[in-house]
């Protein structure tokens, strides 16, 4: 239950040591923990006395405790992290340490860093850094970073503050419980526009005109909020309105580079839009913003302006910043969203979901993590094969001549080109569509282009779209590799490659058997075909052929027949088409059959067999004669 009084106790810097001792030993306590910081005394779970906090001088860390009061309902000991490291111990203020003692369940040496990789594999496990912004430097920061990104034996979380005070401030809001009526989700964004998830507070930049952005933030108490948009290390915009980094307690250091405020310029935005970043009431604010929270050595500005600073200095008891730069959009929004709903880590969610555009971790987290938290889903950041496979036949298809402007196929398949460089696209790739989704309307969209296709070379096998070998082969160069295969003839026959050299220009596979000539085309990764039948049929005969068909991928594959122009007259294909549920790499069998009239003249023919899938034509050629009836 929350203690009568404060949660959070005001203290003047010289009451803080004993202010701490009587923290950690109230009567109201739990029983002894052995768990100690570093020259601290083992003392009971904190009780109803409030944690202390020093604010000489600064009156906004006063007003940051008031913001807080209503956020938190209680106090409690948190879940231990098993290792704690203090950076910088020696200037820090007395009981600051004793303070930070139960938040680890091991304290070590600051100089135990010196050989990260020998200290990570010892110490498997969660570690907290605690220190001051100044000691939060590369090294050994960076190490650390890189060692426990996306780790599954370690993590890495801070604890720091502009000075001791406000470092102390960080530490006592370790302390605190949410209140279970703190449930307001939000997302402002100026360089997205997410879909509008049920319990989200979603603003982009079509809201920054007609709504007041700043009493939005500020006039609700969120329990997680998040700005997403450009800016640097001392601000995040949002339209007119702008996330501010300065602090209105510290002083500004000769020599450091400073924004134009810092050289008694105006803003750079309208100053009655700004909002103070430590005035917003939150218990986690994610600032998705490059640069938002760099390493000390890292800075582009005063520590006066840093906007982590900012945050750390206010309500918040969990600040998530990027240390660096990161190409955060729709997948990390919707990621995000998703997260603070269910109850996930806002680090480990966006960091899972940019493993597949960089590989060094973006943000950093700041505050102890949720114990309840579940572990994020394993992302799987690599393309769906047929996407790209579709991908690329499209802008051949398309971008390379082979159809005329006013082919019939063209406005489907512009249609669906643009779909496909969407759902390729990182803001939308499993963001406003899961994978199974984009993969569903995928093969709907091929099934209804295969069927419209198939139709159509049925219908007239003299369509550009046939000629794709040729046009395809004049624009490419043979692959030294040559396979020996078997013709449909049961001769010996070459298979080969032709290389595209231009990107809209796809590969080709061709078969050539010495007796059929070139027996087969199909493009990589399309269905392979072979046509048998007998070499002869008479006059007012059934030729009874069969495709032998094998799909490089399961699913819908359509077959066709159809014999030369000259031909047509005198001979009906049975059935017009054919639709088959192909297995990958396994043959299927479709019969055909080819009427002849009685007064067919008698000489040497041919028939073609096509298969048509994911919008790739396959071919097999196969001869056969005419007899007198």
């Amino acid at each position: 239950m929350k203690p009568e009084g404060r949660l959070f106790r005001p203290v003047k810097l010289a009451q803080f040591p004993s202010a701490v001792k009587e923290f950690l030993a109230s009567p109201d306590a739990s029983p002894a923990d052995s768990r100690q910081a570093p020259d601290a005394s083992p003392g009971p779970a904190p009780g109803s006395v409030g944690v202390p906090v020093p604010v000489d001088g600064r009156a906004d860390l006063v007003q940051s405790l008031d913001l807080a009061e209503p956020l938190y309902d209680a106090l409690h000991r948190p879940r231990p992290l098993d290792l704690g490291i203090v950076l910088g111990a020696d200037r820090l203020p007395d009981g600051l340490a004793e303070l930070a003692g139960p938040l680890a369940a091991e304290w070590l040496p600051e100089e135990r860093l010196a050989d990260t990789a020998a200290f990570l594999r010892d110490h498997p496990g969660s570690l907290l850094l605690v220190g001051g912004y100044d000691h939060l430097t590369l090294d050994p920061v960076r190490s650390l970073l890189f060692a426990t990104y996306r780790s599954r034996t370690h993590t890495l979380t801070l604890l720091s503050g502009r000075d001791a005070a406000s470092l102390a401030w960080s530490v006592a809001k370790q302390y605190a419980r949410p209140a279970a009526a703190i449930g307001a989700v939000g997302l402002f964004t100026d360089t997205d526009r997410p879909p509008h998830l049920p319990g989200v507070q979603v603003h982009d930049d079509r809201d920054f005109e007609r709504v007041d952005i700043q009493a939005a933030i500020l006039g609700t108490r969120w329990r997680k909020v998040a700005f997403q948009g450009h800016g640097k290390d001392d601000s995040v915009n949002l339209g007119e309105f702008t996330i501010c980094g300065l602090s209105p307690a510290a002083e500004a250091r000769p020599g450091l580079l400073g924004p134009r405020c810092s050289y008694g310029l105006p803003c750079y935005k309208p100053e009655d839009k700004l909002v103070p970043l430590h005035r917003v009431p939150a218990v986690e604010v994610v600032l998705s913003a490059c640069n938002s929270g760099p390493l000390a050595d890292l800075a582009l500005y005063d520590p006066k302006y840093q906007l982590l600073l900012n945050a750390l200095d206010g309500p918040a008891r969990t600040v998530v910043a990027a240390v660096s730069v990161h190409d955060s959009d729709r997948p990390e929004n919707v990621a995000w969203m998703r997260a603070a709903l269910t109850g996930g880590d806002t680090v480990d969610t966006l960091n899972a979901s940019l493993a597949g555009s960089h590989p060094y971790p973006a943000f950093l987290r700041f505050g102890l993590p949720d114990s309840t938290a579940p572990a994020p889903e394993p992302v799987d950041h690599r393309p769906d094969p047929l996407l790209l496979t579709v991908g690329r036949r499209l802008n051949a298809l398309l971008g390379s001549e082979l159809l005329p402007h006013n082919h019939a196929l063209r406005p489907r398949l512009t249609k669906l080109a643009r779909k496909v460089d969407l759902w390729v696209a990182r803001p939308t790739h499993l963001a406003d569509q899961s994978a199974d989704e984009i993969r569903a309307s995928l093969t709907a969209d091929l099934q209804s282009l295969d069927h419209v296709l198939a139709g159509q070379v049925a219908a007239d096998p003299e369509d550009e779209l046939m000629n794709y070998p040729a046009h395809f082969g004049d624009r490419s160069s043979l692959d030294p590799e040559v396979r020996e295969v078997t013709c449909h003839c049961g001769r010996p026959a070459q298979e080969f490659t032709r290389r595209g050299l231009l990107p809209q220009i796809l590969d080709t596979v061709c078969a050539v058997c010495m007796r059929c000539g070139d027996v087969t085309f199909r493009l990589p990764e399309a269905p392979s075909l072979l046509a048998h039948s007998a070499d002869e049929v008479r006059q007012g005969g059934v030729l009874e052929v069969r495709a032998e068909l094998t799909a490089a991928r399961s699913g819908p594959v359509r077959l066709g027949l159809f014999v030369p122009g000259y031909l047509r007259a005198d001979a009906t294909v049975e059935p017009e088409h054919a639709k088959v549920r192909a297995v990958g790499g396994q043959p299927t069998d479709v019969g055909f059959r080819v009427r002849f009239d009685p007064a067919t003249a008698p000489q040497a023919y041919y028939f073609t067999v096509f298969a048509v899938q994911d919008l790739a034509v396959s071919t097999a050629r196969r001869h056969f004669g005419v007899l007198p009836g």
